[in-house]
């Protein structure tokens, strides 16, 4: 049994870059004996393990078939007899197929090396058209590592415009769409990522609606949200409630649904598309929180301030918001009941008094 880093932690340690994960690739051993080493087998389309102390990644080395349409169609073999360049020839990219041995020699039979000094993203062959997920790696990757000046090969851009030309992309899932969206806002780099897929014809993978809509001021707005919203608890849904801005309800919709976002998401875009012309009118505001039901589901009101902070110019406007909502949000029953309103008559009450609570507050 062999065993060699792989992949992401070889580049980014290249690069100079912080080392999130660690994945590595097994030579010469098999699913039993990986498991008689205490490793927990959680791969089920080709063996992947845990490692028993440190739960990094530990795939056996395999080869690639393809046997059917999409990114699903393959078949693998990973019998002991798969050697790590054969392993290492089915990646996607040359910067994603250098791996290291236990003594740190680097293994580097595609070049890969070359392409991280040039700044070059490059297909490693052309079993990189049997998988139409890698257009979307290829922007994300691109994406990531704009600030050190990499580009796209042009035989591999050739590649990805003929694959979306034939309408390879078809066949990815919206949750597979998903993935590599979220993975490109924690990388802080959602714009970019969105207009690489514009320069390849592929933005409608996402929506069709938005591939229309799109354009480069929307690309420059959302690029101002993306350093704010890369550290944030919000990030996800800060970085779409931007993507929302000037797009029709209709159009945000049809995004929704496409790509099967979850409700919190979807809830931050329909936030950042009603937001109050005037956040210092009262009515418009308690319009709002009502519309929300802010005030029964408080922790709306954090979301919304996440989106809203990206939009500001100051942030005075938000303090005084947050001062008002919770001061309105302090307002109890209990005094109406003690003062003898019942029923309907405690629920405008409290409505009544919140109302004059914003008003003073937002003066």
């Amino acid at each position: 049994m062999q065993i060699y880093l792989v992949g992401g932690a070889v580049r980014d340690e290249l690069l100079g870059r912080e080392i999130k994960e660690r994945d590595y690739v097994v030579v010469g051993s098999t699913p039993q004996e990986m498991i008689e080493q205490g490793f927990t087998q959680v791969g089920k389309d080709f063996p992947v393990f845990l490692h028993p102390k440190t739960k990094e990644e530990y795939a056996l080395a395999r080869t690639e078939r393809k046997n059917g349409q999409g990114y699903t169609g393959f078949l693998c073999d990973f019998t002991p007899s798969i050697t790590l360049e054969e392993d290492l020839l089915r990646r996607d990219l040359t910067i994603n197929a250098i791996a290291k041995n236990a003594h740190g020699e680097l293994i580097d039979p595609f070049h890969g090396q070359h392409d991280l000094t040039a700044r070059i993203i490059r297909h490693v062959s052309m079993a990189f058209i049997e998988d139409p997920l890698r257009v979307l790696r290829v922007a994300r990757f691109a994406a990531r590592y704009r600030g050190y000046g990499f580009t796209i090969a042009p035989e591999t851009l050739s590649l990805i415009l003929n694959m979306v030309e034939r309408g390879e992309l078809n066949s990815l899932t919206p949750e597979r769409v998903w993935m590599e969206c979220e993975k490109s806002i924690i990388d802080g780099e959602f714009a970019t990522f969105l207009n690489y897929l514009s320069q390849f014809n592929a933005l409608p993978v996402l929506d069709p609606n938005l591939a229309k809509s799109w354009s480069e001021r929307r690309f420059q707005s959302l690029m101002r949200a993306c350093h704010y919203a890369k550290e944030h608890s919000f990030a996800m849904e800060v970085h779409l409630a931007q993507l929302a801005e000037s797009l029709d309800i209709d159009v945000i919709e049809s995004l929704c649904i496409h790509l099967k976002l979850s409700n919190q998401c979807v809830l931050s875009l329909k936030l950042y598309h009603a937001l109050p012309d005037n956040l210092y009118s009262p009515e418009a505001v308690s319009n709002y929180f009502n519309q929300f039901d802010f005030y029964r589901r408080p922790e709306r009101f954090d979301l919304f301030s996440a989106i809203l902070e990206t939009k500001l110019q100051n942030t005075d406007s938000l303090v005084k918001l947050k001062l008002a909502f919770f001061d309105a949000l302090s307002v109890s029953a209990k005094a109406f009941i003690e003062g003898g309103l019942k029923g309907a008559e405690i629920k405008q009450a409290i409505a009544l008094e919140r109302e004059k609570r914003l008003a003073n507050a937002l003066r």
